[in-house]
């Protein structure tokens, strides 16, 4: 059902999935969705606990076996890729805070810290610095594939081109550290 969920969110945006909604692509009555999950707030943060799993799945993959530039460029393309092909379940990951340690939302999470920790582990950054590093290669990824999903690049200048012109830069950055 969250993968349904999921699927849905997909297709309408995270916004337009109600219960009713997805009881209705299931071909269920919505009370019969309550066994399953404990309301729109459960099944959004399922949905997301789901989203940040198949993303530390993209990325994870992406990297391994590179370090460095080629680290970083296959990290941000899977991470974008994700966020283009996903945008409701993603969109379900903003904001979401786990419960507790043991919330699914808190291991998944961290499994996707862990691959960007990986991108990071090929320059060489301070351990004072790196939150604040995650936290520019979370925007940097966030801000470019959530525009890129809302259309939000409408002028003429190749997108593709400036993704690869923002991982040249970040890279840069990285390395003048």
């Amino acid at each position: 059902m969250v993968a349904a969920g999921a699927a849905l969110a997909d297709e309408v945006g995270l916004a337009g999935l109600t219960m009713g909604l997805l009881a209705e692509r299931l071909g269920v009555r919505t009370p019969s969705l309550y066994k399953h999950v404990g309301g729109q707030e459960d099944l959004t943060r399922r949905i997301a606990a789901l989203a940040l799993s198949e993303a530390a799945d993209a990325v994870g993959g992406a990297v391994q076996g590179y370090a460095g530039r080629d680290a970083l460029a296959a990290a941000a393309r899977a991470f974008r890729a994700f966020v283009l092909q996903h945008p409701g379940r993603y969109a379900a990951t903003i904001g979401v805070e786990p419960s507790g340690p043991d919330d699914p939302l808190a291991a998944t999470g961290r499994r996707l810290l862990d691959a960007f920790m990986a991108v990071l582990r090929g320059y060489e950054v301070a351990e004072s610095d790196v939150d604040h590093a995650l936290r520019m290669l979370r925007s940097l990824c966030h801000g470019f594939a959530t525009l890129q999903s809302a259309n939000g690049f409408q002028w003429s200048a190749d997108v593709d081109e400036s993704f690869e012109w923002l991982i040249a830069f970040t890279d840069r950055g990285l390395r003048a550290l």
